[in-house]
């Protein structure tokens, strides 16, 4: 790989799956560990890292994605597959002392589980997904259906999945990845030099049902899909992905939470969600929204994170209102000067 300057590439072998990382900084320095979210590696925070040389900054591939080992992920344990693959990744690179966690996305429940079970030195989410996990939820995260029709791997766009499978790195269909990422991961104007790199890179993906984007089951209730129990999108299902529990820590760290205010992956109203397309009338037969409402996903990100300040934790919000799904990607210096800002205690 051509990397940036300062930015280096590494394999270790866990006792849970082989890892590709990179990494930059002393190796004495404070530890930040940013994790990338779903289709996508640790390369998406690559530009980051030499603009952090204080700091030892580790970005691993996750399990499914990346140069890592391609191991199935269990959905039926939400994000705790990733949250366990980090730990062991830090255990086997010898590191015990509490890090610093960035989550983008999905990663935001994989670091907030993390920090469940063992200390963490701080947490910034980067447009994390609701701690009620995506699709099929009241406000308060009470599942519409029992089995969380419309979540989970049955709701991946068929077409995407199979130009994934087939490499596809042009412009010739909305759902060619590249077309996907203009559209979803960045604001609208944005130009992203690094474009091919990162189309590459989401092309390592792990398609199929223990990866991108998982299995499914039929459901009797709308929209007639319910998720499985293998890959990823299953393991954003609220029926298996929940961080709410980050409330009830009793050593919380401090928490970051960055947002693009232009974001369409998760959002109130995400054009992602079947409660939102339902609405619209672009999926039939929706049966309204006193049993199916549109997600409040920023909603109930905000809620969750009043009652863990509520309960002694540390919460600082910065919304970025010109940003898409990634406020790290589409307005770098902010987004560094804000999580600079955070770290040092200011």
């Amino acid at each position: 790989m051509d990397l940036l300057p300062g930015v280096s590439s590494a394999t270790i072998d866990t006792d849970r799956l082989r890892t590709h990382y990179l990494e930059s900084g002393p190796t004495d320095a404070p530890v930040i560990v940013m994790v990338h979210g779903n289709l996508s590696t640790g390369r998406f925070y690559e530009h980051l890292m030499p603009a952090l040389p204080e700091y030892r900054v580790l970005a691993p591939d996750m399990r499914g994605f990346g140069r890592s080992e391609p191991a199935p992920i269990d959905a039926t344990r939400g994000l705790d597959d990733w949250a366990d693959d980090l730990d062991a990744f830090l255990r086997a690179l010898g590191i015990t002392a509490p890090t610093h966690l960035v989550g983008w996305s999905t990663a935001g429940a994989a670091i907030a589980r993390y920090a469940t079970a063992r200390p963490a030195a701080s947490l910034t989410f980067v447009d994390p997904v609701s701690p009620h996990g995506f699709g099929g939820t009241f406000p308060d995260g009470t599942l519409c259906f029992p089995d969380a029709a419309g979540s989970g791997g049955g709701g991946a766009n068929p077409e995407l999945v199979q130009r994934l499978r087939d490499g596809d790195r042009g412009t010739d269909s909305p759902f060619s990845i590249r077309n996907v990422m203009r559209g979803l991961y960045w604001a609208p104007e944005h130009t992203e030099a690094r474009e091919d790199v990162l189309v590459d890179e989401v092309l390592l993906t792990l398609v199929g049902d223990g990866g991108y984007p998982g299995d499914s089951t039929a459901s009797q209730n709308w929209p007639g899909l319910a998720p499985g129990v293998t890959g990823i999108l299953n393991a954003l299902s609220p029926k298996y992905c929940d961080w709410t529990g980050l409330v009830d820590v009793a050593e919380k760290p401090p928490v970051l939470w960055t947002h693009g205010g232009r974001d369409l992956v998760v959002a109130d109203g995400s054009m992602l969600e079947f409660g939102t397309l339902g609405e619209a009338g672009i999926v039939p037969g929706w049966p309204g929204a006193d049993v199916y409402p549109p997600q409040p996903m920023v909603g109930q990100i905000r809620a969750l994170l009043e009652r863990y300040a509520e309960a002694g934790g540390s919460v600082r919000t910065e919304i970025f209102p010109d940003s898409g799904h990634g406020p790290h990607l589409d307005a770098v210096d902010r987004w560094l000067t804000v999580f600079r800002d955070f770290l040092a205690g200011r």
